[in-house]
């Protein structure tokens, strides 16, 4: 097929001129896509599991056909609007708390000039993203059981001694979850925004600086809005995963005591589908609602940061 040409002559960019140029990155795609085919869209067709009372000795084909049954059984059930106060709630608490904090702890890194003091810094925020959950939760057993040290800690602040992880009060959970995944993530957070900010052009803040502005009016005035585009990127990703995030610290810690205010969506559908006398057409209808409601929170947030702020990721 002959290359198109443009009116002036050139030679149109077509796809088959992108890809003899760039053989060698398409090449390294290829694994990536297989991935997403076999683990991403193939399991798709499990969605007919939602529409279905579904047993696994019949099959998609032979499971009778049960249309909108299992979402009315779902949205029914008795603990259903409880595990659903409990994801928005975290998922809320994630969305604030745990996405600023990262952009905070980034803005405070440009502002060291010891690049040695810095790197250690920043490769020690990094560590805990490589941490096992199941190691996480470990340290959070230990720690904030009756006789653990910020157990302890907070005994001295008046505080009772007892097993934080078993008081079902609110907002305890919500609030042990929420500084968890801060402490996971903070470094790991921080990446994208320490980058950008390494990309704006010094001139600006060395002429902002002769101008006699401090270091505050600098990253308030050059720095937040040069990494602005990023920051409504990133929210915008986070709000779409906000029903499922930390959903393996969730599972981890939660227990009876604990199922009025940690039982969340996703540990919800994980007992409809692992516990005693499986559900799996029902299971796969919580799960459905989840992808649908990401889907939704997605689109509104990207919605909505165009209106507010001019910027959106699509």
């Amino acid at each position: 097929m002959a290359e198109a040409k443009t009116t002036t002559g050139e030679k149109k960019y077509t796809w088959k001129r992108d890809f003899q140029m760039n053989k060698g990155i398409y090449l390294f795609f290829v694994p990536m896509f297989i991935y997403q085919i076999l683990f991403c869209y193939l399991p798709l067709f499990g969605i007919l599991m939602a529409f279905e009372d579904f047993k696994i000795g019949k099959g998609y084909f032979g499971s009778p056909w049960v249309g909108l049954d299992n979402f009315v059984t779902l949205f029914s059930g008795q603990d259903f609007p409880r595990a659903l106060r409990n994801t928005l709630v975290m998922g809320a608490l994630n969305l604030t708390i745990g996405f600023f904090l990262p952009i905070v702890f980034a803005f405070l890194l440009s502002l060291l000039h010891d690049k040695r003091y810095k790197r250690t810094v920043q490769t020690m925020s990094y560590i805990p993203n490589f941490v096992s959950a199941v190691v996480v939760c470990a340290l959070a057993v230990n720690l904030l059981g009756r006789e653990g040290a910020i157990t302890q800690l907070l005994s001295l602040f008046g505080l009772p001694k007892q097993n934080w992880l078993a008081n079902g009060d609110i907002p305890v959970f919500w609030l042990i979850n929420t500084f968890l995944n801060v402490w996971v993530g903070l470094g790991w957070g921080s990446i994208v925004y320490v980058s950008s900010i390494a990309q704006i052009n010094g001139d600006l803040h060395e002429a902002a600086a002769i101008d006699g502005a401090t270091r505050m009016q600098r990253l308030f005035k050059i720095t937040l809005p040069s990494i602005m585009p990023m920051i409504v990127m990133m929210f915008t990703l986070q709000v779409g995963v906000s029903f499922v995030a930390g959903f393996d610290k969730v599972l981890l810690l939660y227990m009876p005591s604990t199922y009025s205010t940690a039982d969340c969506l996703a540990t919800y559908t994980y007992r409809l589908a692992f516990s005693s006398g499986a559900n799996y057409g029902l299971s796969s209808a919580s799960g459905l609602f989840q992808s649908i409601m990401g889907t939704a929170l997605l689109i509104y947030s990207n919605h909505l940061n165009r209106k507010v702020t001019g910027m959106a990721l699509f």
